[in-house]
């Protein structure tokens, strides 16, 4: 396992992110305990110390489970990280009560690494307005030792980041951002390491393969890659591009299964950055992927829980997209249409009421109603 050095620690350079762990029944409450605990053993064996998890994570079990499964380790063989919910504005006069329940759901005395979640347009002010306490009680945990480490995670416009930044930067000590070889121009991750590289601010990564959207590729893109790494799965290729970037300390990887896991320790096994014929060649491809008609989800699900028709609506753009991109291709496009015949009518796209209660925690920022009419229109 690789290590990164930061502030006298060593963390794995692979962190296990629990967003998308196992579940049964396509339910994403129910979180398949018994290999959700087989995959932490073998991320413990593998030399895995990070794990995060959060309050909104699987309907609100992420953290119990993974309380659970970590319960029988020692507590300084790893490292726990769970965030304060501001992406529900509901939560923001509640932090001492979610924080309080968050110890008690882990299990745990202290959290290692704690975050102030997905700070973005919609919950910014929310966050700096000194009326909720945020900032100070969370400092407050800090100095009396229940948190180790405090940061942030942001989906914001750079805009967004800077105030934060003005206001809190100082005391935040790494940052959280979507980054992957398809971000790195789409939510202008360049210049928003830039400014966190000026004030010392190490990166942790969320969504290196994009919500699994890298992690398979069209045939020629594949075929290009494969004759420059011929022994380099595609994943690889997502982890490899962050090897590659000094800023990154921590890549979190969600993954749902041990298969994954196993693939993504091995890649993690050596440091293999990518070259500059390599680099150019993946930006080539990240260019192609963006030309492409797609909805930018990566299946967080924060839109489910606030949906209330209870539409799946991460699996729906899924069906949106496949089937856009296939048509953008010249395909016939007749996997979306079966899937969606399958779903009851009460959770189709057509029973969307339009009332953007999805929209407002969506970390993504998608316009999801209008994505739901253009689905009735051009799918069914």
């Amino acid at each position: 396992m690789i290590y990164r050095d930061f502030q006298g620690k060593k963390l794995s350079a692979l962190g296990f992110g629990a967003m998308r762990l196992p579940v049964i029944g396509h339910d994403d409450g129910n979180i398949d305990r018994e290999q959700t605990v087989r995959m932490v053993d073998i991320a413990m064996k593998n030399g895995i110390n990070y794990y995060d998890t959060a309050w909104g994570y699987h309907s609100g079990n992420s953290e119990t489970v993974m309380g659970e499964a970590l319960a029988k380790y020692p507590r300084d063989s790893f490292y726990i990280a769970t965030k304060f919910p501001g992406y529900d504005l509901s939560n923001m006069p509640k932090v001492k009560e979610i924080f309080e329940r968050q110890l008690e759901k882990t299990g745990m005395d202290h959290f290692d690494f704690y975050l102030f979640h997905n700070v973005c347009e919609m919950n910014i002010d929310h966050y700096l307005n000194p009326k909720y306490g945020i900032f100070d009680y969370l400092m407050e945990q800090k100095k009396n030792g229940r948190i180790t480490h405090l940061g942030f995670s942001c989906h914001g416009e750079m805009e967004v980041l800077k105030r934060f930044l003005d206001a809190y930067g100082e005391h935040m000590e790494f940052c959280q951002l979507q980054l992957n070889y398809l971000d790195w121009t789409f939510q202008h991750c360049k210049e928003k390491i830039e400014v966190l590289e000026s004030m010392g601010i190490p990166v942790w990564v969320m969504e290196p393969l994009r919500g699994g959207r890298l992690a398979k590729l069209d045939p020629i893109s594949e075929e290009e890659l494969k004759k420059l790494r011929p022994d380099e799965e595609i994943p690889a290729w997502a982890f490899r591009y962050l090897q590659s970037l000094p800023a990154v300390t921590m890549t979190l990887s969600g993954m749902s299964n041990v298969e994954q896991l196993v693939a993504n320790i091995k890649t993690y096994e050596e440091e293999k950055p990518l070259k500059d014929e390599e680099m150019e060649a993946l930006m080539k491809i990240a260019g192609r992927l963006m030309g492409q008609k797609s909805v930018p989800c990566t299946a967080c699900h924060y839109c489910v829980s606030h949906c209330p028709q209870g539409l799946d609506i991460p699996r729906l753009i899924e069906l949106y997209n496949e089937h856009m991109l296939t048509v953008a291709g010249g395909g016939f496009g007749f996997i979306a249409p079966m899937a969606l015949a399958a779903i009851p009518d009460d959770k189709k796209p057509s029973a969307c009421l339009h009332c953007r209660s999805c929209e407002q925690v969506c970390p993504q920022q998608i316009g999801i109603s209008g994505v739901m009419t253009d689905f009735v229109t051009n799918i069914g």
